[in-house]
């Protein structure tokens, strides 16, 4: 076996720099001594319906149990390395479908119902990767044929084929490592419950309105500056920055539209925005309905004026068109494939749609969550302009809007996707028809020369670069077909309170709390 060690791994890929805006506040270092204890309130836009790392399917839901849980390795702050975490260091197989990775013998679960905080062993390991490698709701942990304890502190992944995504898909928070007893012990309420080793216990889950944590003072790493954490629900945006500026929360996620103008304006806070991982787009159902026709899916793409959309809700800055599933700092992200989006054109839109069987237009839901209702609104006015398409807006909370678009119900919808800079967590899981039925790709988008791209670019032996190329090939065809339409690259932007030390917004819009180099406090 040739040793990697996770230091030792780089990913290539443009470094994001992340920007902060002030308005009147007072230029405090985050030097200032902090007190140590306190508890840290941030507002999350969406309610998250299950901690169950199987059963999450949004980034609302992932940082909480990232404060709760953590994985066999892990990322760096900017996203270019992966590092040891849970794993102390892996060796990988000549034929790059075994890994061995050596455990911490040190860490231990936080205290449960079922369990009263013991050790965590390699059979935790061994149970914890099987739930997302066989029964993730978002594929988690694809291609993974079995999980063997091969030692006191040992653990060995074995792949059905080799998988260059691999080391980084277990970052993800669907594969921390959990106790059995607890995930057994509350069958269906463990996502209400959730275990872990992470730096935070849970400590309440009151659905729609609040999630409070607490230092976990048997933490095998840094310990919190925080007593605690306390997540709360806002998902009205006014209601958000309100809460920052009143001080009923001391960070604001997900500042969007003119809440960004609100929060640079205000005195005691910061905006900090960053280019994000983050896109938006209009899903197309290929399945039923109008848009199973690809002449139909080009009208309509060709009569949306994405520009028009993107700037009446990011009026006040943080957006910009997109034009290819893949954000900008994605390494697999090639400007000249913008040209295969179809240029907004009314007149032509319309003659493409009289080919079908649609010529004089259909009514057609459009299924969004309550943060993407002024994209669908423009979106509304524009087909029944162009196309005389009458689009009926369902709005819904987020479990509800998850569950109807993964099952396939919704004709359209709206909907946001951020992940790591790898062009595999965004195209296998929106565009594999092996992704069909679950939320990236509820649509139903199959195309075998796609999969078939998809999967050697997954177990080439090739270099990043090599895997670029075939994703970009994959990217051409995905892109003739119009099964979405592309809409938007979001900043991840944050407004922090004065009072908060040490926290800084990250391009996957990751909630970080306590690391390596990291440890918000409150400041006195």
């Amino acid at each position: 076996m040739s040793k990697k060690r996770a230091w030792l791994i780089p990913l290539l890929f443009s470094l994001l720099l992340v920007t902060a805006c002030g308005g009147n506040s007072s230029d405090k270092s985050d030097k200032e001594a902090t007190q140590n204890g306190g508890t840290i309130k941030i507002g999350l836009a969406a309610n998250p319906s299950s901690l169950d790392p199987i059963k999450y399917t949004s980034v609302y839901e992932s940082n909480v149990i990232r404060q709760v849980g953590e994985t066999l390795v892990k990322y760096n702050q900017d996203f270019t390395e992966l590092k040891p975490d849970l794993a102390t260091e892996w060796e990988i197989s000549d034929d790059r479908k075994s890994y061995v990775f050596q455990l911490r013998d040190d860490v231990k679960f936080q205290k449960g119902e079922y369990q009263d905080g013991r050790k965590m062993t390699a059979e935790d390991v061994k149970y914890s990767l099987e739930r997302p490698a066989f029964h993730s709701a978002m594929n988690r942990l694809s291609g993974v044929d079995s999980v063997e304890v091969t030692g006191d502190n040992e653990v060995t992944v074995n792949l059905k084929e080799p998988n260059a995504a691999f080391l980084a898909m277990l970052t993800d928070m669907g594969n921390i490592i959990v106790p059995q007893e607890e995930v057994d012990g509350w069958g269906d309420k463990f996502g209400q419950h959730i275990v872990g080793t992470g730096p935070f216990t849970l400590t309440k889950f009151q659905s729609g309105q609040q999630i409070d944590l607490k230092t976990n003072k048997a933490y095998w790493g840094n310990k919190s500056k925080l007593d605690g954490v306390s997540f709360r629900i806002i998902a009205d945006a006014n209601m958000m920055s309100n809460s920052l500026l009143s001080g009923d929360i001391d960070i604001a996620t997900d500042v969007r539209g003119q809440e960004r103008q609100v929060v640079e304006k205000a005195e005691n806070v910061k905006l900090q925005s960053v280019a994000g991982f983050s896109t938006v787009y209009l899903d197309m159902n290929m399945k039923k309905g109008p848009t199973t026709d690809p002449k139909v899916r080009e009208a309509m793409y060709t009569a949306t004026n994405v520009k028009d959309i993107v700037d009446g809700v990011n009026q006040w800055g943080g957006a910009e068109a997109s034009y290819s599933p893949l954000p900008k700092g994605s390494w697999g992200y090639e400007e000249a494939l913008k040209d295969l989006v179809p240029a907004y054109d009314p007149k032509k839109a319309k003659e493409i749609l009289s080919e079908t069987d649609y010529a004089d237009g259909f009514s057609i839901n459009l299924y969004c969550a309550d943060n993407r209702v002024a994209y669908a609104t423009i979106f509304q006015e524009q087909m029944k302009k162009n196309l005389n398409i009458d689009v009926k807006i369902v709005t819904q909370e987020w479990g509800t809007y998850s569950n109807t678009v993964s099952s396939g119900k919704a004709d359209l919808n709206i909907g946001g996707w951020s992940w790591y800079p790898d062009p595999y967590f965004y195209l296998n899981q929106e565009f594999h028809s092996d992704s069909i039925g679950s939320l990236g790709n509820g649509r139903g988008y199959s195309n075998k020369e796609v999969d078939e791209l998809l999967d050697k670019a997954m177990s080439s032996t090739a270099d990043q670069d090599e895997r670029a190329k075939i994703y970009q090939d994959a990217l051409q065809l995905i892109m003739d077909d119009h099964s979405r339409i592309e809409l938007e690259l979001q900043e991840t932007a944050a407004g922090v309170s004065d009072k908060v030390s040490g926290f800084k917004v990250n391009p996957y819009n990751s909630i970080i709390l306590v690391d390596d180099n990291i440890n918000v406090g409150l400041k006195q």
